[in-house]
């Protein structure tokens, strides 16, 4: 059988392109029979729904998601009419990825990420009911909307179609999104092994809501480095490994890294780290661990660690290109 046959695959974007760029990689994955493109938000960059926008504008079939946005700085009826907005422009294609944050970023610009589980679910029950063309009052510990619906002025009133899912690292949050959400987005940067806990997991809350773990679809972030030389592909992975196990160690330990590695990079790294930083805490990292957590060398070799992935619960790889996006996409559109 031939690796990663009938698979489907998405691309993840972040701020590596301009954005005309990223729509022509748009169009560029749905004429090699991507399934979705994914569009991140995770620093104080580039925000998701307007390159979204675009990517939907210049596609017919592919779906445009979101990977992800966070609960905090949206009010949830806003966030609502932002993605009923996007199944405006492409009804049927949106899929809204929303995650808790991190820190230190969300402590730097205000918010107290306090009880993120509460949040989420209060979040996602009245963001899904919105979106359903219900008239919403909900006096959460979060949340509180009085008597709010989508009010649509011109427009035929009908629910739209948009899928949620939850960004998800650690097992409280799995859980959570096992009974309640659509989907589940699978961190990057983690090993293979860190998929079967979190499946575990995933079933627990499944068994919550009387779900099964198979109904929920389990796309997964992939950082994916792909180079003939397969030394080449692996150094260009490294320096992005770095600066993660730095700074967002959480993710780190969740894959089994060596405490004594995030702490010697640690030592190097300061927030926000410098180019310079990164590259000399980089030569403290080995080839096993770059390889360890991304799908990185050869085409054969990435598409053979994705396939891992897979066989491990993941139903779609997100693929984070590092290098030559078009050959990434080429390596791994559908036979």
């Amino acid at each position: 059988m031939t690796t990663l046959a009938g698979v489907p695959m998405a691309v993840y974007l972040q701020d590596a392109h301009p954005i005309r760029q990223g729509m022509e990689i748009a169009k560029y994955a749905e004429a090699k029979g991507f399934h979705a493109v994914w569009q991140a938000e995770s620093r104080l960059v580039r925000e998701a729904t307007v390159p979204m926008a675009a990517f939907a504008s210049v596609t017919e079939r592919i779906k445009i998601a979101s990977g992800v946005v966070d609960c905090w700085s949206r009010n949830p009826a806003r966030l609502a009419a932002t993605f009923s907005t996007l199944d405006d422009l492409a009804p049927g294609r949106v899929i809204l990825g929303i995650g808790a944050w991190w820190d230190p970023l969300a402590q730097k610009v205000g918010i107290d990420r306090a009880r993120p589980l509460t949040v989420m679910r209060e979040i996602v029950t009245v963001v899904r009911a919105l979106l359903h063309n219900e008239t919403v009052t909900f006096d959460g510990q979060y949340v509180h909307l009085d008597g709010v619906e989508l009010d649509y002025v011109y427009q035929e009133r009908r629910a739209k179609e948009v899928p949620i899912y939850i960004g998800a690292t650690g097992m409280q949050m799995m859980e959570l999104a096992g009974e309640i959400a659509d989907g589940v987005v699978l961190n990057y940067l983690v090993s293979p092994d860190y998929n079967q806990r979190a499946m575990e997991h995933l079933a627990i809350g499944a068994a919550k809501a009387g779900r099964r773990v198979d109904g929920i679809d389990r796309p997964q972030l992939v950082v994916c480095s792909v180079h003939e030389d397969r030394q080449t592909a692996l150094d260009m992975a490294r320096l992005m490994v770095t600066q993660y196990l730095g700074q967002q160690p959480h993710i780190m330990k969740a894959s089994g890294v060596p405490q004594s590695l995030l702490d010697k990079v640690g030592e190097v790294l300061t927030w926000p780290a410098t180019h310079e930083q990164v590259e000399a805490a980089s030569k403290l990292v080995p080839d096993e661990i770059v390889q360890m957590l991304t799908a990185s060398g050869t085409p054969a070799e990435a598409r053979a660690k994705v396939q891992q992935y897979v066989d491990h619960g993941c139903t779609c790889p997100i693929l984070y290109p590092l290098g030559d996006v078009h050959a990434m996409i080429d390596t791994f559109a559908p036979a």
